[in-house]
């Protein structure tokens, strides 16, 4: 037994896992919620301190005590003074549920971490288990690493593959509108509490997010973004995906962070490439030389999960989301292949103009491109 009572866990159990009856009831639940508020323990810290306590419960008193490794004297009094009717008022008022390990709708993927979170808040409801997908990746991205991420994320929706990414701006935004509008479910993961939209501009879109599949944090109500926390919440976008896809990114991009957690998970890494003398191309060019797979369309991530000819569900290729202009460019492309001039003809667009949006629609596997050719498909 611990000096203040806890059942002493001394056998070593392998990442990820827990110990039996972690949180046994009310008085453990209540712990983590505390627990959560602590700003000075890293993940790994509290991993350790619940194999040594056994209990939630006592990891607290450990932390209150004053002799829990990592915890700070600001920790201490941070234990001391969380006023949980506050906490718990917060979370109702954004309809934030706490899941602990053990807990039915826990993400077996997050066990797979040597520092698994010890509890995370949802709002809105996870998807069963079925294929995901990360996808990050620049911030400052480009019109055609946003149209790219949009449409591969459209046909994972479509597919019925979750689609998980950070929320930010660029990349993120792009891959959760994209996987909203192929009609499949979608988690956005925070690096801030639970009820903090942030960027603010993403405030609907984090909602929207919320209402069609989850928004996941680490952190409670009320906790503001800091850069020290994305590095913590990137390591959960790489573990609730079981592939991870990098679109665009900038020499010492944090993608590289995710794509490092991805790699220890052993998840598969694959890069969308781009021209070959834009600055943003320089992240997936340099995976892809080092062995990410290259991918240019859904279909060929669906192809990497084993998914190809139907994935998780049987429905083609989404039109849902397409703008005005693509829309029309589509019904304009024959059936039979056709060339660039004669298609951008038809469509009275110059031929720049109209590569740009068939290079959208092939992303989006609705129309085929062969020797400089296209054609519509399904």
């Amino acid at each position: 037994m611990s000096p203040d009572g806890g059942r002493a866990v001394s056998e070593p159990r392998p990442p990820g896992v827990w110990p039996d009856g972690f949180v046994a009831g009310r008085a453990d639940r209540d712990a983590l919620l505390v627990l959560a508020h602590l700003g000075t323990m890293t993940p790994a810290d509290r991993h350790r301190l619940a194999w040594r306590e056994g209990t939630a419960r006592a990891c607290l008193s450990a932390v209150r005590a004053g002799w829990a490794p990592g915890a700070s004297a600001r920790d201490r009094a941070v234990a001391e003074a969380v006023d949980l009717r506050s906490v718990r008022e917060a979370m109702a008022a954004c309809g934030a549920a706490l899941l602990a390990p053990g807990d039915v709708g826990y993400p077996p993927g997050l066990l797979e971490l040597v520092d698994p979170p010890m509890a995370v808040f949802v709002r809105g409801t996870l998807p069963p288990p079925q294929p995901s997908v990360a996808m990050v990746g620049a911030r400052r991205c480009t019109g055609y690493g946003r149209e790219a991420a949009e449409a591969i994320a459209a046909g994972l929706g479509a597919a019925g593959v979750t689609v998980v990414s950070g929320a930010a701006v660029g990349i993120d935004g792009a891959a959760h509108r994209g996987a909203l509008a192929g009609g499949g479910p979608t988690i956005a993961v925070l690096g801030s509490g639970i009820d903090v939209s942030y960027p603010r501009r993403h405030g609907a879109l984090i909602r929207d997010v919320a209402r069609r599949g989850a928004v996941v944090s680490e952190y409670p109500p009320g906790f503001t973004a800091q850069p020290r926390r994305f590095p913590a919440r990137n390591r959960l976008v790489a573990a609730l995906g079981q592939g991870l896809v990098v679109v665009e990114g900038a020499s010492g991009s944090g993608s590289l962070i995710t794509v490092e957690f991805a790699q220890d998970l052993g998840r598969d890494v694959m890069a969308v490439p781009g021209a070959i003398t834009g600055p943003l191309s320089e992240v997936p060019h340099a995976l892809i030389r080092d062995g990410a797979i290259l991918i240019r369309n859904a279909e060929d991530v669906l192809q990497v999960l084993g998914l190809a000819g139907g994935g998780a569900s049987e429905r083609g290729p989404s039109v849902d989301g397409l703008s005005e202009e693509e829309r029309r460019l589509l019904e304009l492309v024959p059936g039979t292949p056709a060339t660039l001039d004669d298609v951008a003809g038809s469509a009275g667009m110059d031929p720049s103009q109209a590569l740009r949006v068939l290079g959208a629609l092939e992303l989006r596997g609705l129309v085929a491109a062969d020797g400089g050719r296209y054609r519509r498909q399904g």
